[in-house]
């Protein structure tokens, strides 16, 4: 495959609100050593993005500055060490960084097959969600079969993957959203009961049933204590973000009592061995259901490179059910 010398991509002029996204014309990066690069397809958009564009989610210092953390596309080059992938190989990838580009490098341990059948939006839909919360809600939370789970923002790319993945294991699922809409989507996804937080106390709620073993929380702020008090006794609360801030004060007395565990985490800092562990496990116990399409990603709409400011808008406007990606090839 022949390789151009210069590609065009989206970056970050400065920190500020979505018009900040402009397209550039950069050079084609080269794979180093263990990293393949990817033609890509798509690129997903997830929230991490629209925080390093703000200032607040700075990338790793050997990582690319432009955004955009997963994306599915064919390889078009590897780097030396590298045994598993061929040029033209199709694959959707998790990245370090440079998504919204028509190249990226990445790691090759980061990179899995497109699910047999899958279109490459929805392979461009994957990784950011499926690594976090398989890593959080399986891995910290130790979420098992049986047990009841609750996950904030249920109609958020987070939140349709750990609906169904959670189902998918036998857990009982119950979420929260911000509309009768995004209700209904989280049902038929596999929650038993989806609960409008407008409308609804998800403390009284959840208590209702028993409580929560384990929660999957981005929101926190005034969620933290309020999810506490909606933990079960030995309950884990798993964090991976901060909506409303990381601060608060809370008594935890509770947490002592009733043996409760708060954990969390955020994927981009770990390690390259411990992000290659997490798409080992995918591999073999997600991969299978993708790709006799138990479960999907939920799609909510395409923009083109050009336009990642507008689909930053969409997905800061808070109205979108499920992924949003940009459209490159």
């Amino acid at each position: 495959m022949t390789l151009p010398t210069s590609m065009t991509a989206v970056e970050i002029t400065s920190h500020g609100g979505p018009e900040v996204l402009q397209p550039v014309t950069v050079p084609v990066p080269t794979p180093k050593a263990g990293e393949i690069l990817i033609k890509v397809a798509y690129a997903g958009v997830n929230r991490p993005d629209a925080l390093q564009r703000a200032g607040l989610y700075n990338p790793p210092p050997d990582a690319s500055p432009l955004p955009g953390l997963e994306a599915a596309g064919t390889v078009a080059a590897v780097g030396p060490g590298v045994a598993r992938w061929s040029v033209g190989d199709a694959v959707t990838a998790l990245l370090p960084g440079g998504g919204y580009a028509e190249y990226v490098t990445t790691y090759a341990d980061h990179a899995l097959p497109v699910p047999d059948g899958m279109p490459m939006d929805q392979a461009a839909a994957l990784c950011e969600t499926y690594f976090t919360v398989w890593s959080n809600v399986f891995r910290r939370g130790g979420l098992k079969a049986g047990e009841r789970f609750l996950v904030h923002g249920g109609s958020s790319g987070i939140g349709t993957t750990a609906i169904q993945l959670a189902a998918l294991r036998g857990a009982r699922v119950f979420t929260t959203a911000g509309s009768a809409d995004k209700c209904t989507a989280c049902v038929s996804l596999g929650a038993e009961a989806a609960w409008n937080y407008r409308e609804v106390d998800f403390v009284d709620a959840m208590r209702a049933q028993g409580g929560a073993d384990v929660i999957l929380d981005m929101v926190g702020g005034d969620y933290l204590p309020r999810n506490v008090k909606a933990l079960a006794d030995d309950g884990r609360l798993v964090q991976i973000a901060f909506l409303q801030g990381p601060k608060v004060e809370m008594n935890f007395t509770q947490m002592m009592t009733r043996r409760l565990t708060l954990t969390g985490s955020t994927l981009r800092p770990q390690s390259v061995a411990a992000k290659a562990a997490i798409a080992r496990d995918l591999e073999a116990d997600v991969w299978p259901h993708l790709a006799s399409g138990r479960i999907a990603p939920v799609m909510d709409s395409e923009f083109a490179l050009a336009d990642a400011a507008q689909a930053h808008a969409r997905m800061e406007g808070s109205t979108h059910i499920g992924k949003i990606v940009l459209k490159v090839a």
